[in-house]
């Protein structure tokens, strides 16, 4: 097998395990609001569960990192296959905070791992690094969605503790997929890769867009879309368009990846994330519907942008693990506070608002970096 069809193999192995794994977390944000209790949880407990995860991850990427280039990519991804099994297992046996706790702190390090080794695995070879990209983006949504659509209605007939242990059986074949996972060989280096530490301009940029996105305008959509209209028909209207994050991720990262290649990361990310905050100003102005929309496209399109950006500026003989860990915890900790200022944000401020004050600060953070020095990605 050639060098480059080994490549592909990895690139959709990986992502395929990535896109099995996601079943049962997404799910669980659908899920636990509102059945809590047969989880044996409070309310005050669902929103420590959902966002738990992600600060695991903000100060696990560099320690996960150096794990990764010392057991190795197809290893390490192996291991990440059972815990995702094991995290979906939890969700359907156990019962109380302590258990559900474990499994959300077991999927937090899962999902790092996965991340990190599917963009390893594209950023492999020097050229079409974000087609590869776009395209594993494109294949890890086909779970999420699935979960979504297929696993809501399973919760109504089987209740959503079945559902889970349903979802075992699928998850589980991502273990077969990491076994038959080929060898690629991922450049190493004795750095120590960075995680948190003083940021660049471009750690601003990426802080923003998981505060923007996956806090302020998830949270605060329903919000909006409740003033006019049933909190029925808003509760249905904001699931749809937050059900979008997964889908424009799968149409727009491959197609963004591709355009990436072709004219360069950088000018297209500048592009991308001007549109998308475009979006959330007529958001701010009563365009709800149609801002939302723009806002979704070109933060999926960004899920492919970012990390090409960061394997483009790569010198030749550096490792990506490291700053790509590096990009990952920046936005992971942008989606893990942006939930909780918005609920403090909006005791003060109408939605409205916060949406025109995100505009404003995803614009500055932009601004500083597109005229920063070009190695400071």
């Amino acid at each position: 097998m050639s060098s480059i069809n080994k490549g592909w193999q990895a690139i959709i192995g990986s992502s395929s395990i990535m896109s099995l794994a996601l079943l049962g977390d997404a799910l669980l944000y659908a899920v636990l609001p509102i059945y809590a209790s047969e989880f044996g949880l409070t309310l005050p407990w669902v929103g420590v569960m959902l966002s738990a995860n992600r600060f695991v991850r903000v100060f696990t990427y560099g320690l996960l990192a150096r794990l990764t280039n010392r057991i190795g990519v197809r290893s390490i991804c192996l291991i990440a296959s059972i815990t995702a099994t094991t995290s979906t297992a939890l969700y359907g046996f156990g019962q109380g905070a302590a258990i559900i706790l474990f499994a959300r702190v077991l999927w937090g390090l899962t999902y790092a791992v996965l991340l990190l080794t599917t963009l390893s695995y594209a950023v492999e070879y020097g050229k079409q690094i974000g087609t590869r990209i776009g395209i594993g983006q494109s294949i890890q949504r086909l779970g999420p969605i699935s979960a979504l659509l297929i696993g809501g209605w399973l919760v109504g007939v089987l209740g959503p503790q079945n559902t889970f242990i349903v979802l075992i059986l699928p998850t589980a074949l991502s273990i077969f997929i990491a076994v038959n996972l080929p060898t690629v060989q991922i450049k190493k280096t004795k750095a120590r890769p960075p995680s948190i530490a003083r940021p660049k301009p471009v750690d601003i940029v990426f802080f923003m867009h998981g505060f923007s996105v996956d806090g302020v305008f998830a949270i605060s959509i329903t919000i909006i879309l409740a003033r006019e209209a049933s909190l029925s028909s808003a509760v249905l209207g904001g699931s749809a368009l937050l059900a979008m994050r997964h889908v424009s991720v799968a149409i727009a990262a491959p197609l963004f990846g591709w355009i990436a290649d072709r004219f360069g990361a950088r000018r297209v990310f500048i592009l991308a994330a001007s549109l998308m905050t475009l979006g959330f100003i007529l958001v701010s102005t009563g365009f709800i519907v149609f801002g939302a929309l723009l806002l979704l496209v070109f933060k999926g399109a960004l899920t492919s942008l970012g990390p090409t950006i960061i394997a483009q500026s790569l010198l030749q003989n550096e490792e990506p693990i490291g700053p790509l860990a590096r990009m990952q915890a920046w936005q992971d900790l942008g989606a893990a506070c942006g939930p909780l200022s918005a609920g403090f944000l909006l005791t003060i401020l109408s939605a409205e608002t916060l949406h025109g004050a995100v505009a404003f600060a995803l614009f500055a953070s932009l601004f500083f970096w597109t005229f920063s020095k070009p190695r400071q990605v």
